[in-house]
């Protein structure tokens, strides 16, 4: 008998993990967005959500918890229940925050189960249109003969955003004062209003602006030159060797089911897939990547180990 019963737990245990995955989701899932609405986690995630929506056969909700570059949010969803149905949307300086944050509350890879690297995009340098500079060979030659006179903002302290622009004025020899905003829609806000001088972030998150006359495009941080804007050069055409980009990914919480996990990674394939959608990701200037989970755990300790160095050789701190 003990024998029998030993079996039907075995069995048991072996069909629940399926039976788990077939079930999920049965009510609606939540995607936390650490950052503003506006910026490009939020594009990414809300353009995903409909379409994910339909292939889980539940609402999904986007939820915008800003602050702290992302910590609030980030540390949120950590402490949510790992059942699949609370889930983080996160953005590059993820892989990053453990270098500038003393007191964490949450471990960046123990605290988490990567599900999919979602997009990619080669950052794109912009100047406000009250800015002289119209190019990076311009802006090394203003901010070499106004020394101390400019300044750059930032989607936040550590992110590729700031590391992109500390790595300009380091390579370009000039100085300027860093502005770090809370997202990339209040960084646009005052890149229109001529608060701040210049700034790298995602090309999405600009190239609207640049095509309306509202912002001036100076460089594509990424190997080649884009297609949304052919005629704007790469920084490495000045600065050889110079390339940045930023990207998006999904986490569930530590110790969420690996079946579910693995349905949702197969998932958000399938809605980044989509025709409409990829089209217009990559009209926008995203690079649809939708990888697996052991590929996107794989990515954030490479991303974490490359701009770490940087962190480190440039002294970077939370201002």
């Amino acid at each position: 008998m003990h024998r029998i019963a030993a079996a039907c737990l075995a069995a048991a245990v072996a069909i629940g993990p399926a039976a788990l995955a077939q079930s999920y989701p049965s009510k609606p899932v939540r995607l936390v967005v650490p950052f503003p609405a506006g910026g490009t986690t939020d594009i990414v995630t809300r353009a995903m959500a409909p379409v994910l929506a339909e292939s889980l056969g539940q609402p999904v909700i986007v939820e915008n918890k800003p602050g702290a570059g992302g910590t609030i949010g980030t540390a949120e969803a950590a402490r949510a229940v790992p059942d699949g149905y609370t889930l983080l949307v996160v953005f590059d300086n993820h892989a990053v925050n453990h270098y500038l944050y003393k007191n964490l509350p949450y471990d960046p890879f123990k605290a988490f189960e990567p599900v999919s690297l979602m997009v990619q995009s080669p950052l794109l340098l912009v100047g406000a249109m009250r800015f002289p500079p119209r190019s990076v060979e311009e802006l090394v030659d203003y901010g070499r003969a106004n020394r101390g006179r400019l300044n750059y903002g930032s989607t936040g302290t550590g992110n590729s955003s700031h590391l992109a622009s500390l790595l300009l004025v380091q390579r370009g020899g000039i100085e300027a004062v860093h502005v770090p905003y809370k997202g990339g829609g209040p960084l646009v806000n005052d890149l229109l209003g001529g608060q701040v001088d210049f700034a790298f972030a995602s090309l999405p998150l600009f190239v609207q602006y640049v095509k309306g006359g509202k912002l001036r495009a100076l460089g594509v941080a990424g190997r080649e030159r884009v297609p949304q804007l052919p005629d704007v050069p790469t920084v490495a055409e000045a600065l050889p060797g110079f390339e940045a980009q930023s990207w998006v990914g999904m986490l569930a919480p530590a110790n969420t089911p690996q079946p579910v996990v693995a349905r949702l990674a197969r998932e958000v394939g399938i809605a980044l897939g989509q025709t409409e959608l990829k089209a217009r990701l990559l009209a926008q200037g995203f690079v649809v990547v939708a990888s697996t989970p052991e590929q996107f755990g794989a990515y954030l300790r490479a991303e974490s180990d490359k701009w770490g160095r940087v962190i480190r050789d440039l002294n970077v701190t939370l201002e």
